[in-house]
């Protein structure tokens, strides 16, 4: 991941975000950001869903497809819309105030906090394997371990981007290693014909609409964060050129890398020991590696540890385009007069993320994630549509055919329908009410502007406590 920056304008407490990513490190961003915790936790969730390895395999490769098609989708409304803040801003300029703050208030209470949460309980999974190899380590210990990696990463990003930066290329380099001895561990087993798992490959296949939605909810976990470059456009070099060139260099690399190590795992494992493995990369590290299976067990804890730290370094990007709109509290624009952090922002996310985390269970997480997460992908692609309908006279550096957001939307339809077509359960209807919720907490605290004095007292207060001053937008 690149490095961003902030920096002071003049000798007023003012600071704008400078243009510091070039291609490689957006390319690192999206990458880093990608291969995390998914791929050492989902490979079983997503053969569970789906029933056969052969399935699976297709769904691996189908997720990345459309993580490709849905990021090149946004590589367009990324050159039109130069702003930072992703959907978020993408939202304000099409569909308008409302909907943008339904997004954001949806963005900063639930998904940036679930995704946090679902990385940290992954962290801790394998963090707390080696110790509880006959049996599933206690839920109370893996939450305390998780909130433990949430605090330390808070902590570390609010005090010292260099640390931040220098945890996030070790444990890329971690994460990259872990990869490449799983994909040749089974390569070599595969060329000495461990093909069992492969034998009648779709025998079992699940074909209902809520497994197939369930089973792609869990693979495009791993690979969250496609989009995250859109989230700090203003900070990258010519982002007309490197937005697109990032995602057709990151995401394929992705995507033949998660295929490849899926491939693996099937080649040492049985389909049966995918599936009740509860950390499949430590169980492929014991059969492997034999007594230095514990190793597996280590650089997992170490990749989901660097996708934490690299969700709380860009977290604070929404929430800082947010506050510069006037959707939420100036407080949350603001970065630390020495440290030149958004330490603000960070504190915030990370005590909703404390407490998503006390209810919380990995899979249930994923899921609501998921379904939250693609509602809005497809209000956004329904934007890009609206946009090269509408006002196809807009400059656009980068675009693609208008079949491309039409297909992509469409999946975004199946995958927020999906699982409450076969299955509907309660919890779907509280998510979706409370996305819609963010109109009523709209109406008195934006368009109304109520209690204004008593927010204002309250920033000026954080203001001087914390040692924050505000940020501009870099023009």
């Amino acid at each position: 991941m690149a490095t961003t920056g902030l920096n002071m304008e003049n000798k007023t407490s003012k600071f704008s975000l400078k243009r510091e990513v070039g291609l490689t490190g957006a390319v690192s961003f999206i990458a880093g950001t990608m291969i995390g915790s998914g791929i050492f936790m989902s490979p079983q969730s997503v053969l569970v869903n789906i029933g056969s390895p052969g399935a699976s395999l297709v769904v691996w490769v189908f997720c990345g497809l459309l993580a490709m098609l849905g990021a090149l989708c946004y590589a367009e409304l990324g050159t039109v819309i130069q702003d930072s803040g992703g959907e978020y801003i993408y939202f304000l300029r099409t569909w308008g105030q409302v909907v943008a703050f339904m997004f954001v208030f949806s963005f900063i209470i639930v998904m940036r906090p679930a995704s946090a949460t679902g990385i940290a309980l992954s962290f801790a999974e394998y963090a707390v394997a080696p110790f509880y190899q006959a049996c599933p380590a206690p839920k109370l210990v893996v939450k305390c371990v998780a909130a433990a990696g949430i605090l330390v990463l808070a902590l570390i990003n609010s005090l010292n981007v260099r640390l931040a930066m220098l945890i996030q290329i070790f444990c890329m380099v971690t994460k990259v290693l872990a990869l490449t001895v799983i994909i040749v561990g089974g390569v070599v087993l595969l060329f000495q014909g461990n093909t069992e798992s492969f034998a009648d490959s779709f025998d079992g296949t699940h074909v209902g609409v809520s497994s197939i939605g369930i089973a792609l909810y869990q693979g495009l976990w791993s690979y969250d964060g496609w989009n995250t470059l859109n989230y700090v456009t203003e900070e990258l070099k010519s982002p007309e050129v490197n937005l697109p060139r990032a995602v057709m260099i990151a995401i394929p690399m992705v995507t033949i890398l998660y295929l490849l190590v899926n491939v693996s795992y099937l080649a040492v494992l049985t389909p049966q020991e995918v599936m009740t493995s509860p950390a499949v990369a430590v169980t492929w590290g014991n059969k492997v590696l034999g007594s230095w299976g514990w190793v597996m067990s280590v650089a997992a804890a170490l990749s989901a540890f660097g996708s934490l730290n690299g969700t709380f370094f860009s977290g604070g990007r929404v929430c800082f385009v947010a506050a510069r709109e006037g959707h939420m509290p100036g407080i949350l624009a603001m970065a630390h007069v020495q440290r030149l952090t958004p330490s603000p922002a960070l504190i915030f996310t990370t005590a909703i993320s404390l407490v998503v985390l006390i209810p919380g269970d990995f899979q249930s997480i994923v899921n609501y994630f998921s379904f939250t997460a693609w509602f809005f992908y497809g209000i956004t692609l329904s934007g890009l549509i609206y946009l090269k309908i509408k006002k196809p006279e807009l400059p656009r550096p980068y675009k693609v055919p208008i079949v491309l957001p039409i297909l992509v939307l469409i999946a975004a339809v199946f995958l927020v329908l999906a699982p409450i077509i076969d299955n509907p359960q309660i919890e779907y209807l509280y998510v979706a009410l409370f996305i819609f919720s963010g109109i009523v907490v709209y109406v008195p605290f934006i368009h109304y502007k109520f209690c204004p004095g008593l927010l204002e007292k309250l920033t000026m207060f954080l203001q001087l406590f914390l040692e924050v001053a505000p940020a501009e937008k870099k023009l």
